[in-house]
């Protein structure tokens, strides 16, 4: 028992200190909302879950908008009082000014108050009726000409709501309205357009359950469906928008991974052996799924991506080990994955998903679990330093750059802690260099058969001038042609006839 127990403790301590060494482990419990909701988190909400950054995000909001209630008092007292102490001045002058400080106490007051109602719960039922009364004029975004793809989902949409009958049509005009309300808050920021997405979401979630009582497995393909809709018409608008600095983000992490193509599956302690034919098919339709992303509209189709390309770095890793992948095996091979595809706008999509996505798919589920890995992944590679790669600085430093790239290192040079992927790779770049020399010795060989075979070629034409000029050929005129045996002989008439057959007397 005792030998167990230290056999245990050995291997115990063996794998965390590979984990800490690569510096990619991550805990469940590090993926869960960090206020403990049990859903969860994401680095786009510091850590939150879509609630709870709501929550945190109201609670800032509403200590802004005090602070500026505050402010906005000070400097009306402060008018106030300067008003007072001016007395002395003249009245027309004086009732100049104050009308003039009058002017911005007003449009001060009526910033925050804005601010106010829209992150107010108790204001949005008004808030909602003005927006029907604006929806009531057409919007000339909503009528222009939709695209092939809008009209596709448009009509699959209806078709869909057919099936609700009463709640469908209802759906529907919701589902109009916000449409409309969003084309007239093309100013507020991307912030602002996510929470009313994320509000809508709710709200109509809450009725299909609520008032007309929808089961909840029909839900979901509803609120699937709606969000199809809705984002399919605002993906133009929403996605990347100018506003934001998500495109330089974009060009920033695309960098990063450029200057990290050196970066080898053995560094980053990666469970997979390309080498197997399975393997390597699996971590091509990885790359493939994750590259993809960009290409789809909707943030449940993004995320679908996502699902996809997990699947197949697990099935990879199930193939290499021959046995179920774990959560720590999974987190450095999709790092390996992303470094390896370079997917486009990463952030964008991130971000949108992030913004747009309905939040149940994104706090629960397989799809929010490996939505919330590829936060992490993509987190990790913005921090990626040489302790993460068991690397010291100065060669970390000169990999970034280009000066070097890994190289061979003797056996007896390695220190005892170094890990078996470590010696692999060095291991695997001996034999690549091996090949390297035979291959240059093989073009060095062809290259001087083909010399050979050229100077041979020369040397016989050569030879063979030589001997025509030393017995030239002498070509003699053509002789007069004989005549045939049984031709007609005109020209000697004079020669005897032929021989008669004589008769024999005997």
């Amino acid at each position: 028992i005792f030998l167990s127990l230290t056999f245990f403790s050995l291997n115990r301590k063996k794998m965390n200190l590979k984990s800490e060494r690569r510096g990619i482990h991550v805990d469940q419990s590090e993926l869960l909302c960090k206020k403990g909701c049990g859903y969860y988190g994401n680095p786009a909400w510091q850590g939150f879950c879509s609630k709870c950054w709501r929550e945190e995000y109201h609670k800032a909001r509403q200590k802004q908008i005090q602070e500026d209630w505050e402010l906005a008092e000070r400097l009306q007292r402060e008018e106030e009082e300067a008003y007072a102490s001016s007395q002395s001045t003249q009245g027309a002058q004086s009732l100049t000014f104050s009308k003039f400080e009058e002017k911005k106490t007003n449009e001060k007051t009526r910033k925050v108050t804005t601010v106010k109602k829209f992150f107010t719960a108790s204001s949005r039922t008004g808030a909602k009726k003005a927006e029907i009364q604006e929806a009531k004029a057409p919007s000339p975004s909503i009528n222009r000409q939709a695209s092939i793809e809008t009209d596709r989902v448009s009509k699959e949409f209806i078709e869909f709501l057919k099936t609700y009958h009463k709640p469908g049509q209802d759906i529907y005009k919701q589902c109009k309205l916000f449409l409309d309300t969003m084309n007239h808050k093309r100013d507020l920021s991307i912030e602002e357009q996510s929470e009313c997405a994320q509000d809508f979401y709710q709200n109509v979630a809450e009725k299909l359950q609520t008032r007309w009582k929808v089961p909840p497995e029909k839900v979901e393909k509803a609120m699937d469906q709606i969000e199809k809709y809705i984002m399919t018409r605002q993906y133009k608008y929403v996605f990347c928008p100018e506003t934001t600095d998500d495109e330089k983000k974009d060009l920033a992490v695309q960098k990063r991974i450029r200057a990290l193509h050196w970066v080898t599956p053995q560094m980053l302690c990666v469970p997979v052996n390309e080498e197997i034919p399975e393997v390597s098919d699996m971590v091509v339709k990885a790359i493939t799924d994750i590259i993809e992303m960009d290409s789809k509209r909707v943030p449940r189709d993004k995320l679908a991506c996502i699902t996809k390309c997990s699947k197949h770095i697990f099935n990879a890793i199930k193939i290499t080990k021959n046995e179920p992948a774990s959560a720590d095996d999974f987190l450095p091979t999709l790092i390996y994955i992303v470094l390896k595809g370079n997917p486009p706008r990463l952030q964008s999509n991130i971000q949108y998903i992030t913004r747009f996505c309905n939040p149940s798919r994104l706090m629960t589920g397989e799809d929010g679990y490996y939505f919330t890995n590829l936060c992490c992944a993509v987190a990790f590679i913005e921090k990626l330093d040489a302790q993460s790669l068991n690397l010291s600085q100065e060669d970390f430093d000169r990999f970034m750059t280009g000066q070097t790239s890994p190289k061979k290192q003797e056996s007896d040079s390695f220190s005892p802690d170094v890990c078996l992927g470590v010696k692999q790779m060095y291991k695997n770049l001996d034999l690549l260099s091996q090949l390297n020399g035979r291959q240059e010795r093989i073009v060095n060989e062809a290259k001087k058969l083909e010399k050979d075979l050229i100077d041979w070629t020369d040397g016989i034409t050569k030879e063979v001038q030589d001997i025509v000029e030393k017995y030239p050929l002498e070509i003699k005129p053509k002789s007069q042609a004989l005549a045939a045996i049984d031709s007609e002989n005109v020209e000697n008439d004079k020669l005897p006839p032929p021989l008669q057959p004589q008769v024999y007397a005997g």
